[in-house]
């Protein structure tokens, strides 16, 4: 009898899973076998040239590290000077942090970059492996750090991952393809039910008329919805919203 690799009922759970929270779970649980024991994930499908992952409302940001190396490393954005962000930004693939070592060892750092290393030295950030994916759209960017223990080296890193670092990438590719068909809203608030319907309508060509007809409104009610949506999405269209809806995941999905 052929025997199941051990990552293979963890993928199962993965796929099955129905909240990001509980695919977040899943995979700390499973990164940590590795002995990598923080994780920071982040993904954008409205990354702009000037803004590099777009705004940070817009920005899915999953990490169990500790809050004040979150407040100061990614809410004051001083994580779009770090370097392997940098790197992650115009790579795909997995990528080791001796590359950081090497570029903090050249001394061929800005003064925020130097700001990175040392907040990330006063927090055990100093082994691990960052994993860029790979996306469809050239606006959206998705990428993972993954921090070792505290008490383990680059060098024994180097080692985990000479023997599990392909099971490694493709647990991490698996989570953010679930992660990014999962409904996300962004930091300013969720679509309500309505709002969500009435979009849904606009996306398949429906005139307003329609559309109160269909959900047994005034077009005016109708409106209302359409004005709260794009004030929920933060956009200044009701085209704008459809679209950033369903880039989201908000709109044309399943009722729970």
């Amino acid at each position: 009898m052929t025997e199941i690799s051990p990552l293979i009922p963890h993928m199962e759970r993965v796929l099955e899973a129905k909240t990001i929270q509980e695919i977040w779970a899943l995979h700390l649980a499973k990164m940590a076998e590795y002995g990598f024991d923080r994780l920071l994930y982040g993904f954008t499908r409205f990354r702009t040239a000037q803004t590099q992952f777009g705004s940070a409302e817009d920005l899915l940001m999953l990490s169990n590290h500790d809050e004040a190396y979150i407040d100061a490393f990614v809410r004051s954005g001083l994580y779009n000077h770090a370097p392997m962000v940098r790197w992650a930004l115009e790579n795909e693939g997995p990528a080791s942090w001796r590359l950081l070592q090497q570029v903090v060892a050249m001394g061929d750092l800005t003064q925020t970059e130097r700001k990175v290393v040392e907040l990330n030295q006063k927090f055990g950030v100093t082994a691990g492996y960052s994993i860029s994916f790979r996306d469809m759209s050239v606006r959206a960017k998705g990428a993972i750090g993954l921090c070792a223990r505290r008490d383990v080296t680059q060098d024994a890193v180097e080692e985990v991952w000479a023997e599990h670092g392909r099971e490694i990438t493709v647990a991490n590719n698996l989570v953010h393809l679930k992660l990014t068909s999962m409904p996300f809203a962004s930091s300013r608030r969720a679509l309500t039910p309505r709002q969500r319907e009435a979009l849904e309508w606009v996306g398949d060509g429906k005139t307003m008329q329609d559309i109160a007809t269909i959900m047994g409104l005034t077009p005016a009610t109708v409106e209302k919805h359409l004005r709260l949506a794009r004030e929920a999405l933060d956009v200044d269209t009701t085209a704008q919203a459809v679209l950033k809806a369903s880039y989201q995941n908000q709109i044309f999905i399943e009722a729970n």
